[in-house]
């Protein structure tokens, strides 16, 4: 059996990024690792994932990387948050600042709207139907 367990996600600054997963999304910081050159090794993930499981926060190291921070989907959907209270979790986010880019949809498939992470990466809080 094979499973996805980390997805990078580049970032500018690994402090301010765990701050946002952590305060705003409610994220749990899983690992952060000194690797003694100047990098980190950062895993936050949603409370309740399974361990091995994250958003692995890597800094960009160039100005290329640094380029694609918060276009790492080319501006379409590209993280999924799936959540059991979508009206809780939508009211929290929201007074912790979270940008969200449209009202909550209830669609056939569940409740859903679209928000940005701190560098404007975008991502649907769902709760499936």
């Amino acid at each position: 059996m094979s499973l996805i367990a980390l997805v990078t996600l580049v970032v500018h600054n690994y402090d301010e990024a765990i701050a946002f997963y952590r305060d705003a999304l409610g994220f749990e910081l899983a690992e952060d690792t000194d690797r003694g050159d100047g990098s980190r090794w950062v895993v936050v993930r949603p409370r309740g994932t399974a361990p091995g499981t994250g958003l692995l926060l890597a800094l960009a190291k160039d100005e290329a990387q640094g380029a694609s921070v918060g276009a790492q989907t080319g501006g379409r959907v590209g993280f999924f948050l799936h959540t059991e209270d979508f009206a809780g979790d939508h009211e929290r986010m929201r007074a912790a600042g979270v940008r969200f880019l449209e009202e909550p949809r209830h669609e056939v498939y569940g409740s859903v709207a679209v928000f940005e992470d701190l560098y404007g990466n975008r991502w649907d809080l769902l709760q499936p139907a």
